[in-house]
């Protein structure tokens, strides 16, 4: 993907990137280090294994994920986030708090109702 691609809006070319729930849940995984594909599919509940290898191929085509195979038997592959994933951890931040913070105030509001 190039830069004529991209929505003007900057909050729209994020969402275009990381739009979809199984690439930020990817994404949360990596930042925690390289992953071997089973310990995604492990990690990232629910997600099915074509779902997986088709987001993997996506974020590695537009640069957040590099892919690196070992040539031996049974064949050994890794995913790492590139710097450019990386600097999505700010995003994935900010998500974590607001969604901690939503949680206390539903249950909140449920204790005011009850």
């Amino acid at each position: 993907m190039n830069a004529k691609d991209l929505p003007k809006c900057p909050i729209e070319a994020t969402l275009k990137m990381i739009g979809c729930k199984w690439k930020i849940l990817i994404i949360r995984d990596l930042l925690d280090g390289t992953k071997r594909f089973g310990e995604l599919k492990k990690s990232v509940k629910g997600i099915t294994q074509k779902v997986l290898t088709s987001n993997l191929r996506e974020m590695e085509e537009i640069g957040l994920v590099e892919r690196t195979v070992y040539p031996q038997i049974p064949p050994k592959v890794e995913y790492t986030l590139t710097d450019v994933g990386y600097s999505l951890r700010p995003v994935l931040d900010g998500m974590k708090v607001w969604g901690k913070d939503y949680k206390k105030y539903t249950k909140l509001l449920e204790k005011m109702k009850g």
